[in-house]
């Protein structure tokens, strides 16, 4: 560019503008002090997000007796910890919806069949009767091939009770020691078979 140039004299330096300037701090917010009060300190409870404006000296005495549970009991104190847990948002049990707990219906509806029992007029009470018995059936027991071959051993069925296992055992015990058949092989393992069988019906809790 030519030093003659028009667009010579356009060209000017940038000034410093009043607003490029560093504010001044403000000034300290503790009683009587008048230094630059450029430490934030949190106002306290149910004031969230607002400070006051400490100069270094004041900020530490403040934050030395800082307490934000001031005021409260120790039952509010707890509360308070528990509900922080969840973000102070209200919660439900899993899966239920509140509203929907309040229901009057929520205690009788059901979901699938198992709805049609609470909608159905039963003036006999069978229905009542089915599921009662139902309940009171006891659940059979699945046999390992061991424990059904110390039934059969015993000569006994799977339902049967511990009373009946006991019993039959000392019949078995008397019928077949060899004391009481002048030594009769057979009957000495037979007596042997019996006694195991017991012995493992009793491991498996069924006497």
């Amino acid at each position: 560019m030519k030093l003659d140039s028009k667009y010579f004299d356009r060209i000017r330096t940038r000034r410093k503008r009043e607003q490029d300037a560093v504010p001044e701090a403000p000034t300290c917010q503790w009683d009587g002090c008048d230094k630059p009060g450029a430490h934030r300190a949190p106002v306290g409870r149910n004031a969230e997000g607002q400070f006051f404006l400490f100069c270094f000296e004041h900020v530490k005495e403040y934050n030395k007796g800082y307490n934000y549970f001031s005021g409260l009991s120790d039952s509010e104190i707890a509360r308070y910890q528990k509900e922080a847990i969840t973000g102070h948002r209200p919660t439900w049990t899993v899966g239920v919806n509140k509203s929907a707990k309040d229901a009057p219906l929520q205690q009788t509806m059901r979901s699938g069949s198992a709805a049609s029992f609470n909608r159905v007029k039963d003036p006999f009470g069978f229905v009542r009767e089915g599921r009662a018995s139902a309940q009171a059936q006891p659940a059979v027991r699945k046999l390992k091939t061991l424990e059904a071959k110390a039934f059969d051993t015993m000569g006994l069925t799977a339902g049967a009770t511990a009373a009946e296992i006991k019993s039959r055992y000392k019949e078995l015990v008397k019928k077949h020691h060899p004391d009481a058949n002048g030594g009769d092989r057979g009957s000495e393992e037979r007596f042997r078979a019996v006694i195991q069988a017991y012995q493992l019906l009793k491991q498996a809790g069924f006497c």
